[in-house]
């Protein structure tokens, strides 16, 4: 399987695809972007259609049709920006379940038209997050005005689209691919540790014999108004031999003061998951299994 931080290619003898269906997955931004990237590398087994979406309500909207799509990929936390909330609440919501996920190390590439140089660059475009993880990098070139966009990839079509002259690209060298780009700067981020987690969505849970490899769980729950409530619910899962890899609050609207709690938690296997789950539930309000799936691999 490719060691990839953000250039997807392939092996010298392809491995032999799982079947001959095409698995139609939807993801926010468009190909080339970085969850292009983790996409594929996810099932880089399987034949893949690559199905844009603006924001990640669409993502959903897309995924629980089952005639536009088999499979959502959502980012939902990064090593720099920390949990993405909202994307938690909009999995919350749905009739969706997590069945997996993926960790991939964000390389931003400079790129653009063929015969380009960085001296000839007036402005590059890209998302917000991209250009304020390579802002270190442009220092060094003042003349270059930085323009925020919707989208990395989409910023690298514009330029291919519209043949545009003086005009650059931070994007996956992915994209740089896709849109016959140069790449004029590789791995111009500052942090080189930069890690974005992505979350597999799909209508189904496992089936039972996936169950095997099942050993890890994302849930939501809401405790009682009062102290202690939050650790009780915390102390029945270490007892249960729980580790808690994540927690993170969001406020209940309509109740001040009163919080959601979303985590993730990682056991031997599924049935201790299980088990661990049947303890809490008494002393959990809505709690919810949102997922249980197989830990994810690092690119």
């Amino acid at each position: 399987m490719p060691k990839s931080n953000g250039t997807v290619t392939a092996p010298e003898e392809q491995e032999e695809i799982e079947n001959d269906t095409v698995k139609r997955i939807v993801i926010q931004g468009y190909p080339g972007a970085f969850h292009d990237v983790a996409a594929r590398l996810y099932y880089s087994n399987s034949k893949v259609e690559i199905i844009p979406a603006d924001w990640f309500d669409n993502v959903v909207e897309k995924v629980e049709d089952p005639g536009q799509a088999d499979v959502g990929l959502m980012a939902i936390e990064n090593t720099l920006g920390g949990g993405m909330l909202e994307n938690y609440k909009l999995i919350n919501k749905s009739n969706l379940h997590i069945t997996g996920e993926i960790y991939l190390r964000i390389v931003q590439n400079l790129m653009a038209l063929p015969g380009q140089k960085i001296s000839d660059l007036k402005e590059v475009h890209s998302h917000y997050m991209a250009i304020r993880q390579c802002k270190a990098f442009f220092k060094k070139y003042p003349h270059i005005k930085l323009v925020e966009t919707l989208d990395t990839a989409l910023s690298a079509k514009n330029i291919r689209d519209n043949q545009l002259q003086g005009i650059g690209a931070i994007a996956s060298s992915l994209a740089a691919e896709k849109y016959e780009l140069n790449l004029l700067a590789k791995s111009i981020e500052t942090n080189k540790k930069n890690f974005t987690r992505f979350l597999v969505l799909q209508h189904q849970y496992f089936s039972g014999n996936d169950l095997t490899q099942v050993d890890k769980a994302t849930i939501s729950f809401t405790t009682a108004h009062a102290p202690g409530s939050l650790n009780k619910v915390l102390s029945v899962l270490a007892a249960y031999n729980i580790s808690l890899s994540k927690i993170q609050s969001v406020p209940i609207v309509g109740r001040n003061w009163e919080y959601m709690f979303f985590a993730d938690i990682i056991a031997e296997n599924a049935m201790s998951l299980d088990q661990a789950l049947r303890a809490v539930r008494p002393i959990c309000n809505n709690l919810k299994v949102l997922g249980m799936y197989q830990q994810g691999k690092h690119f």
